[in-house]
């Protein structure tokens, strides 16, 4: 998770919202006391609006090595990220960038002659790879994913 170092935030923010700002840093599961050590709170601070959090279904709530934790729910993310590039754009401007994407995803296609991601990872995996070509392979794979991650939220916006 990146740490949170914004100087004074202790004293621009409540607890609470430290908390909040915490969980929307999140990239995995993590345990109630980090989350509390992260945003400067006590435990039972944390717990208790951790607890708020999943009510209104912000977070899951989780188990990791016996201890409670918490993670983003991704449904909600998805909304929330659907929501947003909805009110940031006009549906013109939704299809100008499902057109840009799907252009770069065919580009990715054509440069590297395969039909899809899944054929690019399995060349990753059976063939063998200079080192630096192995390293600009994993970069090519994260913007794939990226452009499909950003297609399919396009695609969600226009519906």
């Amino acid at each position: 998770m990146a740490e949170s170092n914004s100087g004074s935030w202790r004293e621009t923010m409540s607890g609470r919202e430290r908390v909040r700002h915490v969980v929307e840093l999140l990239e995995e599961p993590t345990p109630i006391q980090e989350i509390a050590d992260q945003a400067a709170v006590s435990r039972p601070t944390a717990d208790d609006e951790l607890q708020r959090l999943a009510s209104d279904d912000w977070v899951t709530e989780t188990t990791i090595n016996g201890r409670k934790a918490y993670d983003l729910n991704p449904v909600r993310m998805l909304f929330d990220e659907v929501t947003d590039l909805i009110e940031a754009h006009s549906r013109d401007e939704l299809e100008r960038q499902l057109t840009e994407l799907t252009a770069e995803q065919e580009r990715l296609v054509t440069e590297f002659t395969v039909a899809s991601l899944t054929e690019f990872r399995e060349q990753f995996a059976e063939e063998e790879f200079p080192a630096e070509e192995l390293r600009e392979r994993r970069n090519v794979i994260a913007t794939w994913e990226s452009i499909n991650t950003e297609l399919g939220l396009v695609k969600h916006a226009l519906h």
